[in-house]
């Protein structure tokens, strides 16, 4: 898989087993990855297998939340982070 290191900085790039953490890899690329990193990861895991896991995801931001919510035509309720939402939240980054 031909993502930056960037998007990896609190683990060991080269440990991460794609397939075995595609939740993980999917949910960071999705949040903090550019336009060409999403294209990569479609080719990699597909529509089905990224909607599965952000659908599951503990926590999305805000913005990554509704995005996906419009993007694949699915309630925000829909979503397991709607329910799961942090207790003290971040200010909003500029």
């Amino acid at each position: 898989m031909n993502l930056p290191k960037r998007l990896f900085w609190d683990v060991s790039y080269e440990s991460i087993d794609w397939e075995k953490n595609a939740d993980f890899v999917i949910s960071r690329v999705s949040m903090r990855g550019d336009l060409n990193d999403w294209f990569e990861l479609k080719r990699h895991y597909g529509l089905t297998q990224i909607k599965t896991a952000l659908l599951g995801a503990r926590y999305l931001d805000e913005m990554t939340h509704h995005f996906f919510s419009v993007y694949f035509s699915v309630p925000k309720e829909k979503f397991r982070c709607f329910f799961t939402k942090q207790s003290n939240p971040q200010h909003w980054p500029f």
